[in-house]
């Protein structure tokens, strides 16, 4: 019985996308685990392994979109992509919320427990911290590399200074003086 793992990173920052990552394991990879756990070097060794040893799909969704259609809606939307790309017997999110999406089991701290979901974790999370890293070089001033878009005191201070950039959401409502 095949079981794909789903997990997204991006759900919380003001900047840069979220991203979803569905992966099928095809072999055991040696040391997966949430990738909060891990460190950012341990992350990019297993984001490689987990490539070789999987069938994987990764679904972007710009700081435009979510602005657009809302972050529930841009989540529904990844899941149900990635269903349609991989065939699994099963699909499992982690988390406690289907989205509405059918035939998608849910299990809280999933990308701790099950291996598929931590592979999905470690594919979203090192994706997008390459995409912030990278978007660090085109907004200098924002210091992207460091704080990944997340709502730090830094990043609000950047932002009370410059102002929002074309990768900020501008529909996260930040109370600003």
């Amino acid at each position: 019985m095949s079981l794909c793992g789903i997990d997204e990173a991006g759900r919380g920052p003001i900047a840069g996308d979220l991203v979803v990552a569905g992966c099928i394991l095809l072999k055991d990879v040696d040391g997966l685990d949430d990738s909060k756990k891990l460190t950012p070097k341990k992350r990019e060794k297993l984001f490689e392994l987990i490539k070789q040893n999987s069938n994987y799909h990764i679904v972007k969704k710009s700081p435009k979109e979510i602005d657009t259609k809302g972050l529930s809606i841009c989540i529904k939307e990844s899941l149900e992509e990635i269903m349609e790309v991989l065939e699994a017997d099963e699909y499992l999110f982690d988390g406690n919320s289907t989205f509405g999406v059918k035939n998608l089991k849910t299990m809280i701290k999933a990308d701790s427990k099950v291996k598929e979901v931590s592979a999905a974790s470690i594919l979203a999370k090192v994706t997008r911290d390459r995409d912030m890293t990278e978007l660090s070089k085109l907004y200098p001033d924002y210091n992207f590399a460091k704080h990944k878009g997340y709502i730090t005191k830094e990043h609000i201070e950047l932002i009370k200074k410059y102002g929002y950039c074309d990768i900020h959401r501008r529909s996260y409502k930040l109370l600003l003086p």
